[in-house]
C-alpha cells in the first residue's frame, strides 16, 4: 500500500541565516509512504500533522537535519513503513528558483 502527501505547506523557522531564525518561512513538503497493509493502516491525516508538528518544534537550522529527523519520527510513529521518501522544498529563499532537499530509506522487512 502506497500513501502520499502533496505540497503540504506551513510556515516555519528553518534556516541558518539570521532572518531565517527569526521569521518564520513557507515551506512545501512531499511524502510517499509504503507499508504492507493487514487489517491496519497509516492515517495520512495523522502523517501530515506529524510532520508539520516535528518540523515547527524542531526550529531546524538545515533542511538535511529536518529531514533526518522526521524519518526517525515517522518510522518510531509508524514502524509498519518500509519505504519512506520526504521532500522538503523552501519556495521563496531566492527570488529565481525553488530550492529542495529529498530523502529516500528502504528499511529491512518488519
Amino acid at each position: 500500500m502506497t500513501i502520499g502527501i502533496k505540497a503540504l505547506t506551513f510556515e516555519t523557522i528553518i534556516g541558518l541565516l539570521e532572518h531565517e531564525r527569526n521569521v518564520p518561512q513557507r515551506i512545501v513538503v512531499d511524502c510517499k509512504i509504503d507499508y504492507h497493509y493487514e487489517n491496519s493502516f497509516i492515517n495520512y491525516a495523522e502523517v501530515a500533522e506529524l510532520i508539520k508538528s516535528t518540523m515547527q518544534e524542531g526550529r531546524f537550522e538545515l533542511i538535511e537535519e529536518a529531514l533526518e529527523s522526521l524519518h526517525k519520527t515517522l518510522k518510531t510513529h509508524f514502524p509498519a513503513i518500509e519505504k519512506l521518501k520526504i521532500k522538503i522544498e523552501k519556495p521563496d529563499i531566492l527570488p529565481a528558483c525553488r530550492v529542495s532537499a529529498t530523502l529516500k530509506r528502504k528499511f529491512k522487512e518488519n
